[in-house]
C-alpha cells in the first residue's frame, strides 16, 4: 500500500518532483525520465507508470529552461522505441511461455484487450495505442506474439513515438506554465490521464452493454 500512496503522491505532484530531480541531479535527469519512460513502454508489468502526464510536465519544465525541450524529445524517443522493441522481441521470443505459464505473471485481460484492438484497429493499434495507458504496454508485446512482421511495426513504432513523444511535450512547453494550468498543475495531470482512461472506459461500458443486451 505504501507503493501505491507513493506512486499517487509522484503523479499528483510530477512537476514537483522534476523539479527536485533536476536541482539535485542535473544533467542526470534526463536519464531518469528516459528510464521511466523505457520501462513503460518495454515491461509488461509496468504499465502503470505515468507516461503522458510525465512527458507533459517534462515539457512544462523545459519551458522555464530547467530542461532542453529538443534533448528531451529526442531522449525520450529512443527511450520509447527501445521500450517497445524490447517489448516486441520479448513477446517474439518468449511470449507464448509468458502468456501459458502456470502462475500468471501478465493478466489476461490486459492481453484480451489488446488483442481486440489489433483485430479492430490492424497495425495502426501501435500508433492509437501510444495515446492510451496499458494498451500502449501491451500492444508490442501482443505485436510481438505474431500480430504483424517486424518491419511493418517498426514503421508504426517510429510514427507513434514521434506523435506520442512529441506531442505530449510540446503542448507542455507551450501550455505547462501558463498561470492556470501551473496553479493547478495536479488537476491538469489527473485530467490528461482520465482523458487517456476514457476510450478504455467507453470500450468497457459498451462491451458490457451490447452483452447484457445479447444475454
Amino acid at each position: 500500500m505504501d507503493l501505491l500512496h507513493q506512486l499517487i503522491d509522484f503523479v499528483a505532484h510530477i512537476d514537483v518532483y522534476l523539479q527536485q530531480w533536476v536541482q539535485e541531479y542535473h544533467q542526470l535527469t534526463y536519464l531518469i525520465l528516459a528510464l521511466i519512460i523505457f520501462c513503460e513502454t518495454g515491461l509488461v508489468f509496468t504499465p502503470f507508470l505515468p507516461g503522458d502526464s510525465l512527458l507533459f510536465a517534462a515539457g512544462a519544465l523545459a519551458g522555464t529552461g530547467a530542461l532542453s525541450l529538443p534533448l528531451v524529445i529526442v531522449i525520450l524517443f529512443v527511450a520509447a522505441f527501445a521500450g517497445d522493441n524490447t517489448n516486441y522481441f520479448v513477446g517474439n521470443f518468449i511470449g507464448h511461455k509468458i502468456v501459458n505459464a502456470k502462475r500468471r505473471i501478465i493478466k489476461k485481460e490486459y492481453l484480451d484487450r489488446t488483442h481486440g484492438f489489433y483485430e479492430k484497429h490492424g497495425g495502426k493499434t501501435v500508433i492509437i495505442a501510444r495515446f492510451m495507458p496499458i494498451i500502449r504496454t501491451f500492444a508490442p508485446f501482443v505485436a510481438g506474439l505474431g500480430s504483424m512482421t517486424y518491419r511493418r511495426f517498426v514503421m508504426f513504432c517510429i510514427l507513434g513515438n514521434i506523435l506520442w513523444i512529441g506531442g505530449f511535450t510540446f503542448v507542455g512547453y507551450l501550455f505547462g506554465n501558463i498561470p492556470v494550468v501551473k496553479q493547478n498543475f495536479t488537476l491538469v495531470v489527473f485530467g490528461i490521464i482520465i482523458l487517456s482512461l476514457l476510450p478504455m472506459i467507453i470500450a468497457f461500458i459498451r462491451h458490457q452493454f451490447i452483452s447484457k443486451k445479447a444475454s
